[in-house]
């Protein structure tokens, strides 16, 4: 609960991975991290539409031992690092994107802009990340005031999917209107489409 692990569905992963790779080319040949990748369906994604390599990151040993599985059974080279991602520290951009669906700051105010924080310092050239639309003002004033983002773009609104998983929750599911968001690093080397 305090991770705030909800898993991202099919249609949300296949939409943010075909938008990146479609509209921006920013999948195929490219080093791919997955921030908080749970079982890892973002990084597989990545992986099966021809990622150079994928890197997925997690605090919980649970989900990368079932995202390691995952990708075995896909026949998917990934490595696969535990950590917490506000501790992490790269020394150098070692992958061009990040992919992310990290916990939207309900239960941890601002958790998902600590994993924006961080994924910002390691892309050399864009984070694609899912954020409550509710927080957009909020989204995009940090991301380009505090996170030196050179750019913030919303790419669609999609409705996400939270399935009655917890003894608290008293519905059976709940959509949540989120924010597919394309952020690009100051620093990036790659010029827009």
């Amino acid at each position: 609960i305090d991770l705030e692990q909800y898993p991202t569905g099919p249609h949300i992963a296949s939409r943010m991975l075909y938008t990146a790779e479609n509209s921006f080319g920013d999948v195929s040949d490219k080093v791919v991290a997955d921030f908080g990748c749970g079982c890892g369906t973002l990084g597989l994604a990545a992986g099966l539409l021809g990622a150079q390599h994928v890197i997925g990151l997690d605090i919980d040993d649970q989900s990368l031992e079932i995202a390691s599985i995952n990708a075995d059974d896909l026949e998917l080279d990934m490595n696969f690092v535990q950590c917490d991602i506000k501790n992490f520290r790269w020394r150098d951009q070692i992958v061009d994107n990040v992919i992310m669906n990290p916990p939207f700051g309900t239960r941890k105010k601002g958790a998902d802009m600590d994993f924006l924080s961080v994924a910002l310092k390691v892309a050399s050239q864009a984070v694609y990340s899912l954020h409550k639309t509710t927080t957009r003002d909020h989204v995009k004033r940090t991301a380009l005031r505090d996170y030196n983002a050179s750019s913030a773009e919303i790419l669609c609104e999609l409705r996400f999917d939270v399935p009655c998983l917890y003894k608290f929750h008293k519905r059976k599911e709940v959509d949540i209107a989120v924010d597919l968001w394309r952020f690009v690093p100051q620093n990036s080397q790659v010029k827009r489409l």
